[in-house]
Parts: C-alpha cells; structure tokens; sequence
C-alpha cells in the first residue's frame, strides 16, 4: 500500500514538474529549429541536436522516475535498478555530445579550409551514434553486476528469511558509491570535462591568435570569420560550464558518502544538488536563444510561422464568422 505524499516530497514534486515543463518543450524547440533553418545544417547543430534529445529524455522520462524514486515504492531490486539507470546513460550522453562539440569547434579554427573535407555529415553520423553507444554501456554497467545486489542480501538474510527479494526503490540503495565515484566520476565525467577545458583555452588561443596575425582562412574576411567563431565558442563554453556547474555539486557530495561513511550530509544539500543537475536540461535552450543569433532567429521563425500568426488568423476567421 502506498504511503501518503509528505508536504516536503510535494514541494519536490512540483519543483520537479515544473523543470520538466520548461525542459521538453525548449529542447523540443532546439531540434525543430534546427530541423527546418538549413543554416543550423552543420556538425555542431547535429551534436546540439544530440545534446536536446537527451535533455527532452531528462524532462520526459529521468524526471518522472526520478519523482517515483523519491516517493520509495516496495519494487524488486532489479526493477529499481532499471528506473536508476536512464539517468546514467543520459548524463553520459550529455557528456560526449559536449565533448564532440568542443572538438568540432577546435577543428573549425584549426583547420578551416580543410574543415567541411573532414567534418562530413556521415562522420558526424557516426560520432554520434558512438556517443550513444557509449553513454549505453556506462550507464547500463550496473545491470551487468556492478551493483548493490549482494550488499542487500547479505543484509536480508541477516534480518528476514523471506525468499522473495523485495526492496524499498532509492538510488543509493541499488546504485554502487564505488561505481558512482570510481567508474562515473573518475573516468567517465571528469576527464572528459578536464579535457573541454583544455580543448575550449586552446580554441579562445587560436582565435585570438588568428585574430591579431589576420590569417587568411576559407573566408574572405578573416576578423569576420574568426570573429564569428569567437561568438560562437563562448557560448557553447557557457553550455559547458553551466553542465559542469550544475552536475559537480552531485559527484562531490558522492564523493562524500563514499570516503567518509560517517558524515552527515544535509538533506537539503542532496535535493539542491539534484534540482541542479535536472536543472541543468531546461538551460540550454535559454542559452541559444541569447546567445547564437542563428536559434533567435529560428526560434522567432517558428513562433511566427507556427503560432503568433496562427492566433491571428484564427481570431480574424472568428471575426469574420461572427461578422457574416
């Protein structure tokens, strides 16, 4: 029988749909603007694509679950181990989709003539599917066996003798704090976010470099071309630190829990700290749309084509109507 929803866990719930309601349709939103403007057409709007998808998943599918975790349903462990999952492949995914923009973006002013010969649509293809492909194997590693399956029933046999294997369904009570920090965290979240870094200093480096000596590139005019690609890497380094903001609070207070068992971490912290990292889905989209001119103006394309014109001529066949 389900237990009645405390006052705090509907405060959570509700800050949780409203993320949610934010999230999936301004990803919606990045993927339909850069399906119908052909100049959203190159390798970085695919990997944003890739970006947005996940992002809609966060908001449609890890934020539901996320709430029934929360709530603590009596589930089987493997059945909670499958509800704990989709926000490790998607974390992943985010990860990879950040990490293939960076190096786009790197090639775009390393290689600017050579660039469009290199970066083809069928490669971008490919790095993306494998970005998937990953982010499927890290995220699903727990249900390979790295899991807390035998921690649990050491401890049910400890105190029942039931044979039937029935747990209450939270996180930490399936996921491994090893995996979380040793797998996730030390080889899978922070080398890749080290790696933008490095990859993003090296880019702001070349530019600025282009910059001063007005080397000539594919463009007629270099400042123009470079100054562009300026623009452009300062937003999607905003992404980056935005994603790097808000998922490092999580990992750390792991960190926490892991290395010392007898700490008391504030409850108020984890659930901050979660809210950032579904948070985190619901940014995006407000960053293009103030940031790279080319989703404003597909962003105000579609509100004119699809809805503000719309509203109008449904009011004015109305009128009309009532007219005749």
């Amino acid at each position: 029988m389900a237990h009645p929803i405390s006052a705090f866990q509907a405060a959570y719930i509700s800050i949780e749909v409203l993320i949610a309601l934010v999230s999936v349709p301004g990803n919606i939103l990045v993927i339909w603007a850069v399906k119908m403007n052909q100049a959203l057409r190159d390798a970085t709007f695919c990997f944003i694509v890739s970006l947005a998808v996940a992002d809609v998943a966060v908001g449609a599918l890890v934020i539901p679950l996320a709430i029934i975790i929360n709530i603590g349903p009596q589930t089987e462990f493997y059945t909670c181990l499958m509800v704990a999952c989709p926000v490790l492949i998607l974390t992943e995914s985010s990860i990879l989709a950040l990490l293939a923009i960076a190096v786009d973006r790197y090639l775009r002013v390393k290689i600017p003539v050579r660039y469009k010969s290199v970066v083809t649509p069928r490669r971008a293809g490919v790095a993306i599917t494998c970005c998937w492909i990953v982010s499927f194997l890290v995220g699903l590693t727990p249900l390979f066996g790295w899991n807390n399956l035998n921690k649990m029933q050491r401890t049910q046999e400890l105190n029942s003798s039931h044979m039937e294997f029935v747990i209450t369904c939270q996180f930490e009570t399936v996921i491994s704090m090893e995996y979380m920090v040793y797998f996730n965290f030390f080889v899978w979240v922070l080398p890749p976010l080290l790696l933008m870094l490095l990859i993003y200093l090296e880019v702001f480096n070349l530019i600025r470099k282009q910059l001063n000596k007005k080397v000539s590139s594919s463009s007629n005019d270099p400042q123009k071309y470079y100054g562009k690609e300026l623009k452009i890497a300062k937003s999607l380094a905003l992404v980056l630190f935005l994603f790097a903001l808000s998922w490092l609070p999580l990992h750390v207070l792991n960190c926490i829990t892991l290395f010392c068992p007898s700490c008391q971490t504030p409850p108020i912290l984890t659930y901050i700290a979660i809210f950032l990292t579904h948070g985190n889905s619901a940014m995006n989209p407000i960053v293009y749309a103030f940031r790279i001119k080319k989703f404003r103006t597909a962003f105000l394309q579609i509100w004119n084509q699809y809805f503000c014109c719309k509203t109008n001529k449904n009011a004015t066949s109305t009128t009309t109507a009532e007219t005749g």
